[in-house]
Order: C-alpha cells, then structure tokens, then sequence
C-alpha cells in the first residue's frame, strides 16, 4: 500500500511541477523564483495536522539553462575577417545611411564568368553562402548588415565592377535562380 502511494505521490508531483519547469525553460531569466503549495500534495499521501493558516508554501528557485547557439569553425573565421575588416573601414561604418533607402537588386552566382574564379570566396575573403551574401556599392563596408524588403537579412561581404550607386547584388547558388530573380527596386534598410 506504501508503495503505491508513494507512486501515486511521484507522479501527483510530477503533474505540480511540470507546468513550472516548462515556464522555467522559456524564460529569458536565469533564475525564477516559484512558490508551490506542498501541503495538498503531502496531506494526501502523508497525512499530517493541520497548520492554523491550512498551507504550507516553501519558495523554490528553478535553474534554467539558456543555450547560445554553438558556433562552427567557419563563422567564427567569419567572425574574425569581418572584425579585420571593420577596423579598417570605420569611415563608412560612420557614414552607413539612418533611414530606409531604394536598391536596385539584381543577383549573382560564383561562377567563373562572373567572378574572378569559381571557389565562391567573395571581396571580403569570405566564402559566399546563400541568403547571407550581397555585393554591395564600395560606400558599404563589409560585414553591413542590411535588411532588404522580403528577402530578410544580408551581409555585405562581396564587391563587383557594376556594383555601384543603389545596385546591390544578391547571391544565389545557381544562374536560374539569378535570371528568374531579374532586377527589382526594393527597400532596403541597415541593421548593423
């Protein structure tokens, strides 16, 4: 019979507690501070008198891990190029534009006929990546961040001879891609 009480009061606890390991677990904080009325719980499995107030509530912090998403081995070169690079160019890190702006987007592969070479390493020295990459006008500085209207977040990492003014290249992996893109004005916006 103590047995199965015992059960019975593991899993009643397990019912308490779950809601607030969930919310821990979604939390920003490090640390939450959770009150929790064990007096039902215990008083069912181990009766015990009574208290004059009926409830017993004991604070409890739950820890909760925050995990930071690992790096792999070629963002933190990235990382460490762009960081070389942005010594380099404080003056156009000065001189980024506040405000939304127009771009005229057009997008580009890493092949040979329009790049220097196939390998996909841009202007910047790093390695070309989808949905990451844009060849940017030379007032940009490498490692800008722009927001570009339904498209999401890009890195200037990249330079070509036609990039100039408004026009900014986007990369794609293939020339389908590139030509059914074509060139669209769009508004565009720095992040960082």
């Amino acid at each position: 019979m103590r047995i199965i009480r015992l059960v019975v009061a593991l899993l009643a606890l397990a019912a308490v507690m779950l809601p607030f390991v969930t919310l821990a677990s979604e939390s920003s904080n490090t640390e939450i501070k959770t009150k929790i009325n064990f007096n039902t719980i215990s008083n069912f499995f181990f009766p015990a008198p009574a208290q004059a107030d009926g409830a017993i509530e004991e604070e409890i912090a739950v820890p909760v891990v925050i995990e930071e998403p690992i790096k792999t081995a070629e963002e933190i070169k990235n990382e460490a190029i762009l960081a070389r690079w942005k010594e380099k160019q404080t003056a156009k890190w000065n001189n980024l534009p506040k405000d939304q702006f127009t771009i005229n987007a057009s997008a580009y592969t890493a092949s040979a006929d329009e790049c220097d070479n196939d390998l996909g390493i841009t202007a910047s020295g790093i390695k070309v990546q989808v949905e990451r990459t844009i060849a940017c006008p030379p007032e940009f500085p490498f490692g800008a961040k722009i927001k570009i209207e339904g498209m999401g977040t890009y890195v200037c990492e990249d330079r070509g001879g036609a990039i100039k003014g408004n026009h900014i290249d986007i990369y794609v992996q293939t020339k389908k891609e590139a030509f059914a893109f074509g060139r669209r004005n769009l508004i565009a916006q720095v992040v960082e």
